[in-house]
This record gives C-alpha cells, structure tokens and sequence, in this order.
C-alpha cells in the first residue's frame, strides 16, 4: 500500500540542515556541536527504525509525489544509515579529543574544526539518506555524488600529508567514476523514454522505468550496463575501480572510516543493484557476469589485505574482498541470492563497523597501526582485544557469530544456481579471510611484544565511552549469529523487491 508520509524527507532534510547550522553557529562550542551531531543521529536512527516497521507491515512510503520512495530494499538501507552513523557519532564525541584531531590549523583552524567535523558527518548522513530513498534516477547519481562531496573533506580531515594525498585522490577517482553512472542514468532515462509506454515525470522514476525495461533495446541496456557498473561500481570498491579505497579508509579518522566501510560503500553497491537490476530479465547473461565481477572482488581483496602491515589498509582491502559477497550473492536476482548479499550487507556494516572501532582504539591507547610494532596487549586492553577477535571471527564466517549465517546462505544460492566454480571462489576466499584478519589480532593481543615494540606498560585499556559503542556492535554480531531470525522480516521484504527486478 502507496502511504504519503514525511519519514524520507526528514531522513533527508534534518541533517543536512543540522549540518550547515552548526556550520552558522557552532564556532567555539564543541559540547554543543556534539550535542546537535548525537540528536540529529539519534532521529535518523530512529527514522530508521520507524520506517522498518512499517514497511515491513505492507507499506511503501512516498514523498514529494513520488521523487522520494521507500519500499523494503530502501528501508533496510535507511535502518543500516541510521544505526551505524548513531555508533560512529557517539564513537567519535571520545575519539575526536585523541591527538591532534581538532587542533589542527588545517579545516578552518582549531576554534572551528569541531563545527566543521561534525557538520560534514550529518550531511554525508544526510546525503546517504537521500541516495537510498530518491525514485528519480537521475537524482540517484546526484544523491551519490553528494556523499563524495560531503565526505572527501572528512577523508582528509588531519590535514597531514598522507591524509591530504588520500583525499585528493578519493575525491579525483571518484568524482571521474562517478561520471559514467551520471551517463548511464541518463541512457537509463533515455532508454525508458523511447519506449513510447512512459510520459512527464514518470520518465525519471525508477519504479517506473522497472515495468518497462523489457522493451528497452538490448544495445541501450548493455550500454547502460557497461556505464552503471564503472560508474557505481568504482564507489563501491569494486575491482578494478577500487584504488582509492585502501588510502581514504585508512587515513581517515577511524569514526570516518567506519562510516566509509559501514555505510557509503553499501550505498553505492546499492544504486548499482537498484539500477542494473531492472535488465536481468531481459539479459540473462548479465548474471554470469555481475557474479564473475563478484568473484574478482573477493579474491583480489583478500590477497591485498593479506599483504598488509598497517591495521587499516588491511581492513580497508577486507571491505574490498566483503563487497565481492555482497555482490555475487544481489547478482543472482533469486530470493535466496538477494537474502544472503543483503543479509551479508547489513553483516558487513556491524562487523566491518567495530572492526574500525577496534582499530581505533588500538590508535588511540598506542599511537601506532603497524601490526609488526605492538604484540601482547590483550592483558592492557581486555575490552578492545575482545571486540577485535568478535569482528575478526564475524567476517571470517566462523559460527556462532552473524558473518557465517550470511556467507553460508551466500554459498547455497550459488550452488544453487548450477555456480559451483562460484561457491567454491567463496569458501576459498573465506578461508584466506580468516588468515588475513584472524592472524593479525592474535598476533596484536596475544602474541609476544616485538624486542623493539611498544612498551606494554604504557598502554591502558580506552575509556569507557570508545568501547561501549564496540560493545554493543560485538552483542549485535553474537545475537545475529545466534537468532538470525531477528532479521527476517526486513530482508525478506528487501530480498523480495531485488529478487522481483532480478526475474527469479
């Protein structure tokens, strides 16, 4: 049922504005900065929630006309925004008095910085809400295209070196990728356009465009294709466009990069599916293809993350290797591919999140992130090394924790499929995931400290405000892990919309 409702504008609205009004006001006022950036989180959040339910019990959501809509797939997205942009704020209202994070001349100097970091998080909150519930698909390229915009100045935020060299290059790549899905969003257009079914606004509309897809030529659609998977495949992380990714996540603030690897990308992995996925039916091949592609990801990003020394490029290559899953899994277009890449999806957002968390921490009490500098902070840093084994163990897949559930489903949607030669690039690479994760934080927490290390004495555990956050994702792991049934109801009804567009 099609219910007029004014959730989607205010998910979109409401931080974007808090944004620029603690850019008005919020000089010298840190307490208050944080205070506008936790309640504005906690409605989104909320929103989020609300939104969930009541798609959930038959609704679609619409706003604007039809500009915004939220069905199922859009309200997981919005639940997913929500909850982990909440846990990266009241991450960061801690971590940002680590170092010199806001003392910086760089961002508009010291008495400023803390208006503008948290300004930049509610619109690039705000902008991911918007590029998950827009209907327009030209709008969809805009809405993701604002997230490069709002998020490239928190990628470079400690002004350094390394982080103005990675943010130049995040907002390069990107913004050039970026370009090829504004094209295919127009061929997309342009494509429902011709048919001759589609008149005024609804032109634009994606749910629209969807009916008439079939009729779209096919040189139209594969050119459309081609355009949509370089464009927002390269936001998502996807081999070969994934170059930016280990730079950006690794030197932005930890909060910013559980943000990156948490949320933005699964946007964009996102818009890719809301998008490709009306041809499927038409061309069949495209499955073979997008699984193939998925495949790639995950096996590239593996073996570059095990090559790594610094905690967070490692991470930053897993996020690659993840996103690999996600897609080989939405590729199918059957209802039990489109459960497990969701499912996997929103696994990912959770584990990936307190990994970072995790790796924050670690920055945070010792200062370094190589992994070959610190060893045997496990008696130091109980809390921490018990959050980071949770994550590692989650995007291994080991039971009882929420990463094996989604992996497993994953598993036997391709064999399902008559994808055997995929299933078994999955369970591989799962394998050297548990290698290229697992091995580093035993080495971190457990094994002996390296001679000329860091000296263990000087380490404590963080304060109480970094690791309750790491906490209750690490609980959410478990609990998923134990009762995946939790989920249910909102990936079915996502997983139901993909595996409608997908043709199963």
């Amino acid at each position: 049922m099609v219910t007029p409702s004014s959730l989607p504008s205010i998910a979109c609205l409401v931080p974007v504005i808090a944004g620029c009004l603690l850019l008005a006001t919020g000089t010298r006022r840190r307490r208050y900065c944080e205070l506008v950036a936790l309640v504005t989180a906690g409605l989104l959040a909320v929103v989020g929630v609300v939104v969930a339910v009541r798609v959930a019990s038959g609704n679609i959501l619409v706003a604007w006309g039809e500009e915004l809509r939220v069905d199922a797939l859009s309200a997981l997205m919005m639940l997913v925004v929500g909850v982990i942009g909440l846990i990266a704020v009241v991450y960061s209202i801690r971590y940002s008095t680590h170092g010199q994070m806001m003392e910086t001349a760089g961002m508009g100097g010291p008495e400023r910085r803390p208006a503008v970091f948290y300004a930049l998080v509610l619109m690039f909150l705000g902008t991911m809400s918007w590029a998950v519930v827009t209907n327009n698909v030209v709008m969809l390229y805009v809405a993701v295209e604002a997230t490069t915009l709002s998020s490239g100045l928190l990628v470079a935020f400690f002004w350094n070196r390394r982080a103005l060299e990675a943010g130049y290059k995040y907002l390069i790549l990107l913004t050039v990728g970026i370009t090829f899905a504004l094209l295919g969003c127009v061929v997309v257009y342009a494509g429902g356009a011709a048919t001759g079914t589609l008149t005024g606004a609804d032109t634009l509309m994606l749910s629209r465009i969807r009916d008439v897809a079939p009729l779209i030529p096919r040189p139209t659609a594969l050119a459309a294709v081609a355009l949509l998977i370089i464009g927002f495949g390269s936001k998502a992380g996807l081999v070969p466009f994934h170059v930016w990714l280990p730079d950006a996540h690794a030197e932005a603030p930890a909060p910013v990069s559980v943000l990156l690897s948490g949320v933005m990308i699964k946007v964009a992995l996102y818009a890719l599916a809301r998008t490709v996925s009306i041809f499927f039916p038409a061309i069949p091949q495209l499955t073979v293809f997008a699984v193939a592609v998925g495949c790639l990801t995950m096996v590239v990003g593996v073996v570059l993350a095990m090559a790594q020394d610094d905690l967070k490029r490692l991470l930053a290559y897993s996020s690659v290797s993840q996103m690999g899953y996600v897609l080989s899994g939405i590729a199918l277009g059957t209802y039990l591919g489109c459960y497990g890449g969701l499912f996997h999806l929103m696994n990912h957002a959770l584990f990936k999140a307190l990994l970072f968390m995790a790796a924050g921490a670690l920055v945070y009490a010792t200062g370094v992130r190589r992994i070959s500098q610190v060893g045997g902070l496990a008696r130091q840093m109980p809390v921490t090394a018990a959050c980071f084994l949770i994550g590692a163990l989650s995007i291994a897949g080991f039971p009882p924790f929420n990463g094996f559930w989604s992996k497993f489903t994953i598993y036997l949607a391709l064999a399902n499929s008559g994808l055997w030669w995929a299933a078994g690039v999955a369970v591989f690479t799962s394998l050297l995931t548990m290698v290229a994760v697992v091995r580093p934080v035993i080495r971190v927490f457990w094994a002996p400290p390296p001679l000329d290390g860091l000296v263990l004495d000087e380490v404590r555990e963080v304060p109480a405000a970094l690791w309750a956050p790491m906490v209750a994702v690490a609980v959410l792991c478990l609990l998923l892990g134990l009762m995946p049934s939790l989920a249910y109801d909102t990936l079915h009804g996502a997983a139901t919309v993909l595996a409608v567009l997908g043709g199963s």
